[in-house]
């Protein structure tokens, strides 16, 4: 009993000031045609690349199989998270601007299993400022593309900064891979939310909003976060053929899945 009393109290001690768990909701809502809303609970971490190997405890694996688990493969080229995220920031030539940490916004996976329909790189200064995002997306063909945002002039972002890319990878058969993705990032206290609207023609198509609030990664609150969540992450993918089937009957446009871009990472 001492023995698994002492073993708690140091998984909570070494992981009670990292509240790098988020829990929350994701919403899209589809305008005009065929419009659409759902809104989803959704669970995800945000945690600084540098300290990854700390994310491993009895119920926590980097590399390995448990209840959460990290693994390098998921994400980039698949060998190493950091060299590969440091490697694009060089290519772009921002590796002297992004200089301080990257804070990575992901899923873990759940026993074994998740799909992360897209994964946020924040890659700041020396000085702790936002100064580029990665945005890693993920569709269910087992495709993947970069899109990479910085402000004008390659200034410091904040909640009020604007980031476009256009849209040139596929995602849903229900839009064109065409337009333009509208980006911010709010961050306050414990509260982190990601805005996304997806413009065709000047015109709003669709709004997609994902927030959450922090908690300490703890081996407790792994526990309650996969009673409580567990299975939305299981559920992410027939959730998204279920709001695909409900747009099909609704009689939305479908369009074939065209080739994926040549380039890893567009700007």
């Amino acid at each position: 009993m001492h023995r698994f009393l002492g073993l708690r109290c140091w998984i909570e001690d070494m992981t009670m000031t990292n509240n790098w768990l988020y829990t929350g909701t994701v919403a899209h809502k589809r305008i005009g045609k065929a419009a659409n809303a759902f809104n989803y609970p959704a669970l995800f971490l945000c945690f600084p690349l540098s300290a990854r190997t700390q994310l491993a405890n009895p119920l926590f694996g980097y590399n390995r199989f448990n209840v959460f688990s990290f693994y390098d493969r998921d994400y980039g080229n698949g060998v190493d998270a950091s060299t590969w995220i440091r490697n694009l920031l060089v290519d772009h030539q921002l590796s002297s601007i992004c200089d301080g940490e990257v804070w990575l916004q992901t899923q873990p996976r759940i026993f074994g299993y998740a799909f992360n329909p897209v994964s946020f790189w924040y890659c700041h200064d020396s000085q702790q400022q936002l100064r580029a995002v990665l945005c890693e997306v993920n569709n269910t063909f087992g495709e993947r593309h970069c899109y990479l945002l910085t402000a004008q002039e390659h200034g410091v972002i904040d909640s009020q900064t604007d980031l476009q890319c256009q849209k040139i990878f596929h995602v849903s058969p229900f839009f064109a891979v065409e337009g333009e993705y509208h980006f911010r990032f709010y961050q306050h206290q414990d509260k982190r939310t990601v805005s996304i609207n997806y413009w065709l023609e000047q015109q709003l198509q669709l709004k997609t909003v994902v927030t959450g609030t922090a908690m300490p990664l703890t081996a407790t609150n792994i526990l309650k976060t996969v009673a409580q969540l567990g299975w939305a992450t299981v559920l992410v993918v027939l959730r998204i053929h279920w709001q695909a089937l409900k747009l099909w009957r609704k009689g939305a446009t479908f369009y074939r899945k065209p080739t994926p871009p040549h380039l890893e990472t567009s700007l």
